[in-house]
């Protein structure tokens, strides 16, 4: 009670300067957006770049500085082993096993990335409930570890798919059945997945021991684990070589599926948040600090 009357006493007769502080804010996050709208819209390519630059660096600055060790080790683990598996999916000529690699690491990357926000999601909704009582784990201690868990899944969900899609535009522009604008430089034959460019050796009508060939509705057929991982995790919703649109609800009939294409989706709004937040705040403190607005 103290503490609240010496803030009032503390900020008492600024109420003008905090409604100019206040527009201020308004006005950089509206412009702010336009801007990057803008910015997205006319060159995708550079704004993909700085963003995936910003959702890789700014936690990395903020967590050094308050010394959370365990981000920094799981970031090192992820980095490395991303390093390397963009390094593959960036050589010329292409391996055969890269494809299938890169894949495997993303989708693995975002399975666990979605099985984690959920878990963190779930445990601050028990604390929130008090069923942390029954185990009796202080609410403090239990909401901590779930909002960590939803951090974790969703920062690493987030740069996941944004190293995924740059991976596959290099991939699929290598093995030539695709490219971002323009016509392939191949023409593809009916027994060729055009992601991963290997022969498909299921037939569509076929069961496969290990995985299905899936044919979309333009009638090109692929290795089911290649156009899944392209459209969910490299999110490319289109054919990579005819590049009509393809129908996520068909792809994904069986409804326990269907979370993974919302959550890849929630994933894509949070990417404004973790990389570009952080910098307009900045923007707004560093006017107020010029215009003598503390």
């Amino acid at each position: 009670m103290v503490e609240h009357a010496r803030m009032h006493a503390k900020h008492k007769g600024h109420e003008a300067m905090h409604a100019e502080m206040v527009l201020i804010l308004i006005v950089t996050l509206v412009v702010a957006q336009l801007v990057l709208v803008q910015w997205k819209q006319r060159h995708p390519k550079s704004y993909n770049l700085v963003t995936l630059f910003q959702m890789w660096v700014v936690p990395l600055y903020f967590t050094t500085k308050l010394h959370w060790w365990r981000f920094l080790t799981t970031w090192f683990i992820f980095s490395v082993i991303t390093a390397y598996i963009s390094f593959r999916a960036t050589r010329k000529p292409l391996a055969c096993t890269t494809p299938r690699l890169v894949y495997k690491w993303f989708l693995l990357l975002y399975k666990i990335s979605y099985a984690t926000g959920i878990v963190g999601y779930s445990v601050v909704m028990f604390t929130l409930f008090g069923i942390n009582l029954i185990f009796r784990i202080k609410p403090e201690d239990a909401m901590d570890f779930g909002v960590s868990l939803l951090f974790y899944g969703l920062y690493y969900g987030v740069l996941g798919r944004d190293f995924a899609e740059m991976c596959a535009d290099f991939m699929a522009s290598t093995v030539g059945y695709y490219s971002a604008s323009g016509m392939p430089t191949k023409h593809l034959s009916d027994n060729i997945c055009a992601v991963c460019g290997q022969p498909i050796l299921v037939d569509v009508s076929e069961e496969g021991i290990i995985e299905n060939t899936y044919r979309l509705s333009c009638n090109h057929v692929f290795h089911e684990f290649c156009i899944r991982g392209w459209c969910i995790v490299g999110k490319k919703q289109m054919c990579p070589y005819c590049k009509e649109k393809v129908d996520l609800k068909r792809m994904f009939s069986n409804p326990w599926e269907r979370p993974h294409v919302m959550y890849g989706q929630l994933l894509d709004w949070l990417r404004y948040l973790v990389a570009w937040q952080p910098v307009i705040i900045g923007l707004v403190q560093g006017i107020n600090y010029v215009l003598g607005l503390e």
